[in-house]
This record gives structure tokens, sequence and C-alpha cells, in this order.
């Protein structure tokens, strides 16, 4: 007999997505003329070179970075906004390509997004039920009945009054513009929810109101999120594992309380170190050493090698692989020597 329990277990440790070796390179080359008149070589900007992860049914894994790392060409990678340059991404065992086939609004339903922006992201000109109602539209048979009282149930849900279904997006707070993305998400009942930096734009009194209606969310309706922040306080309030990336791919991958704790990469490393310290323990607070490379021309080997006081000339000619280390998935040759060694 299956306890409620082992159900419970069973279903967290199912692999809800499964990205494997996932690439997206954008052509950023000077015009045609340009290339033939002046010589000018074709310029690729590799915005994620090689990333590989999976997401368990019921969690959440974050992703970190400093600007320009490719979090948010990932987030469109996970929900078809991109097609990808190479490698493969799994939705529930089946290949996220088949969402541009045949018969894929079956899967592009269950996938769902949160952009970053409630500002830009909510039609002006529509009134806030046609707005939340427009992906019923096409996922579902609703009657226009049965979607108006679906979009008074989701403003419910999330902290509006249903009676706000007829005003604009333009008198709204930010914070409840963001609530009505959350809803407009929700509408079609998915699975897994691409969260884009989706408090980056608000208030952090606002913040807090948001994160809490979304894990409430997540454990009423059982969804899993990609939570992509640049904010680590955020972060550690939201996920279960973190994944940190840099110039378009991941270096480290943990459980949340082991990577804030005992961080491996030198870059996570430096990213935890920069918090301000607001424990009254007078710690030092150490500014994150130098800038991103120009993501056109990345350095070879290990691409942080240029700021990271371990580097060695293996680093400069050879890229690391993720590998396991103590728990935690770490791309870093220092690491992994001294593992070995």
């Amino acid at each position: 007999m299956i306890t409620d329990h082992q159900d419970s277990t069973a279903k967290r440790d199912h692999v809800l997505i499964e990205v494997t070796d996932a690439a997206r390179w954008f052509d950023v080359s000077p015009a045609w003329i340009e290339r033939v008149f002046a010589g000018k070589p074709r310029v690729s900007l590799k915005a994620v070179d090689g990333v590989s992860f999976t997401i368990r049914k019921g969690e959440t894994l974050a992703l970190v970075g400093e600007s320009g790392c490719g979090k948010s060409t990932l987030a469109r990678l996970l929900v078809g906004l991109y097609p990808l340059t190479r490698g493969q991404i799994t939705f529930d065992g089946e290949s996220l390509n088949r969402m541009q086939q045949s018969g894929g609004l079956a899967m592009r339903k269950r996938l769902q997004m949160i952009f970053q922006d409630p500002y830009a992201s909510l039609n002006p000109r529509w009134r806030v039920g046609r707005i939340i109602a427009e992906p019923m539209l096409a996922h579902t048979d609703l009657t226009p009945a049965q979607r108006a009282e679906r979009v008074n149930e989701l403003l419910s849900q999330v902290g509006l009054h249903p009676t706000d279904s007829n005003r604009y997006p333009h008198q709204f707070s930010g914070g409840q513009r963001q609530r009505i993305s959350i809803a407009r998400a929700l509408a079609v009942n998915p699975e897994f929810l691409v969260c884009d930096e989706p408090t980056s734009a608000l208030d952090v009194s606002v913040q807090a109101q948001v994160l809490n209606i979304m894990k409430d969310l997540q454990r009423r309706l059982g969804l899993t999120y990609l939570f992509i922040s640049h904010n680590l306080a955020v972060v550690h309030h939201m996920a279960d594992r973190v994944g940190v990336m840099y110039l378009g791919r991941i270096v480290e991958i943990a459980d949340r309380d082991e990577l804030f704790k005992h961080p491996k990469h030198p870059y996570t490393r430096m990213l935890l170190a920069a918090i301000p310290d607001i424990s009254g323990q007078g710690l030092a607070r150490t500014a994150v050493l130098g800038e991103v490379p120009n993501p056109l021309n990345p350095p070879s080997g290990c691409t942080f090698h240029p700021r990271c006081p371990y580097a060695r000339d293996k680093c400069k000619q050879d890229a690391p692989a993720l590998a396991k280390f103590e728990g935690t998935d770490v791309a870093c040759h220092a690491v992994i020597e001294a593992w070995q060694a």
C-alpha cells in the first residue's frame, strides 16, 4: 500500500524539466555590405552555451548571476520563445520541440511565464478580465460565463477583488499588476512557471507580498518554478536549489542551504561575499572584483579566469565541466583537483 507520504516523495523525485547541453547563439554580425567591402567577419553572441540541469516536480530552482550572463535567454528557451542552437530540453519526458508541431498546444498550456516588467507585459488597452481570459481562448473550450467565473477565481487567488476585472492596468500599482500577471499565467492550470525576475521592478515591501503569494500558490497548486533573480535574499527565500550562471554557462548548482553556507566555485564565493553585513557582526564587505568580459569576445578556457584568484594555466586553456563535489555540481579546475588530491 502506497502512503500519502510515499506518493508525495515520488512526485517530488519526478524530473519534470531536463536540459542537456542547451545553447542559444545570436547572429550579431555587421551588415552584409560591411562584411563584403570592409572584410568584417560574422559575429555570434553565445548567450547560452552548453547548459545542463534538471528540475524536479514541485521544487523551485533559482538562477542567479550578473546582468548579461544568459538567465533571461535560458528562461525563454524553456518556454519555447527561442529555438535551441544546440542541445535538448525535455518536459515530462517529451522534447520541447513538440510545442511547434501539430497538437503542441497541449504541452504549451503546461508551461507559462511571468515576465519581469508588469508595466510592459500587460496590454494597456485591455481590461484586466480580458487580459487574464486571453490564454483560455487558445487553450480551453470554456464558455464566456465560465471564463468570467474563472477570472474572478484567479483574481481572488492572487489577493485582488473580482470587480477588478473591469479596470485597466494603469489603475493598479506595480505590485498589483504583477499579481495580474501571475493570474494570467495560472489561467490554464500550468504545471511549470518560468519567473523572470518577477519582483525586480517592485518596492521591497511589495516584493515580499508577491513572493509570499507565489509560495502559497506553489503549495496549494503543486507548481514547479524556475525562478530567475539577481537578489540573493529573494533567492534564499524562494529556492530549493540554486544555479549560478556566468557568461552563458552554469558554474555551480547546489541545494540552497549548502550553496549559501559552503559555496564551492570562486565566482559564487565572490557573489556571496559582496552581500552587505546586516547582522551587526562588523564583517567586511567584499566587492565583486573586476567586470564581466565582453560576451562577444569571451576569454578562452574558463571564462571566469581573468577575475579568479585561483586561476592557473589550465584554466586559460580548458573550460571545466560540471562535476560532483560534496553534493554540489561545480565547474572549476581548482576545486576538482583539490578534491581529487
